[in-house]
């Protein structure tokens, strides 16, 4: 257990809210890593150095306006080896983060940055979850079924995505489960003829090479006796059921031969 992180949090806070870059800056090491993901920069970016440092806080900090910078809830600073560590959270302008935080000599070595969610737009989970059923009289009411099925016509011909994501690997498959939740009209569409084929085609003794605890998609971690390295095989299975337990539109067997952009119309011509 170590103080350090909350002092040092308190101090960055402080630099923050009075625009002080300067002061902001001398809270980091020599030697110092910022990593990004899109909470600052809208992109995935790493800021090496306090100069980077310096050049981040200058192009965003008006526009960023972060608040709240603080020991996560729940959470406890750790010490070992030299350096303090704590995860972090935080708020701005247009949403909530997460980060972590590990000092040396009480400066920041790496500090991460992450958007977890937009502020308005909150994922429907937990308090938030559909409630499923819908009691009471309606002729007209149709079940989850017929509402799936009526996407499925829908979306793609007499409806239009708003989002196309072109590669259904699990990469596009996370990224169109992300943008379900947050109700966003999305098609995945891929060339095999099945979610997960991908993997399946690969060599006969291919595993992945990352272990279970780093591989999780969102929303659906895999189980407690999933193997560390799992089978190429078994991945393709998962992802191909998680398509459908997440409720993905997706387009097997489709390949995209041109994408243009109509200014006039302000839309994509795929």
């Amino acid at each position: 257990m170590t103080d350090a992180p909350h002092a040092w949090l308190e101090e960055f806070q402080a630099a923050l809210t009075a625009r002080d870059v300067d002061a902001a800056v001398a809270l980091f090491g020599p030697e110092c890593f910022w990593r990004d993901l899109v909470a600052f920069t809208w992109n995935i970016a790493t800021a090496e150095g306090p100069e980077a440092v310096r050049a981040r806080l200058v192009e965003v900090l008006d526009r960023v306006d972060p608040t709240g910078f603080c020991v996560e809830e729940g959470t406890s600073p750790t010490s070992r080896g030299g350096l303090d560590e704590a995860w972090v959270e935080f708020s701005t302008s247009v949403g909530r983060g997460r980060g972590h935080l590990r000092l040396r000599d009480g400066q920041a070595w790496t500090l991460l940055t992450t958007l977890q969610e937009l502020a308005g737009h909150e994922e429907p989970s937990r308090e938030r979850r559909p409630r499923g059923a819908e009691h009471g009289a309606n002729r007209d009411r149709q079940t989850w079924l017929e509402r799936r099925e009526a996407e499925a016509t829908e979306l793609g011909y007499t409806r239009q995505p708003h989002v196309l994501v072109i590669g259904g690997g699990q990469g596009g498959i996370a990224l169109g489960a992300r943008l379900r939740q947050l109700d966003v009209p999305t098609i995945v569409v891929d060339r095999h003829a099945r979610p997960g084929d991908q993997w399946r085609s690969r060599y006969k003794s291919l595993c992945l090479h990352d272990p279970v605890w780093y591989d999780h998609l969102p929303y659906l971690p895999f189980p407690e006796n999933w193997p560390v390295f799992a089978p190429k095989d078994k991945i393709g299975d998962w992802l191909e059921m998680y398509t459908k337990v997440m409720e993905l539109n997706y387009w097997s067997s489709t390949t995209v031969e041109s994408a243009s952009f109509d200014e006039a119309a302000g839309h994509w011509d795929v």
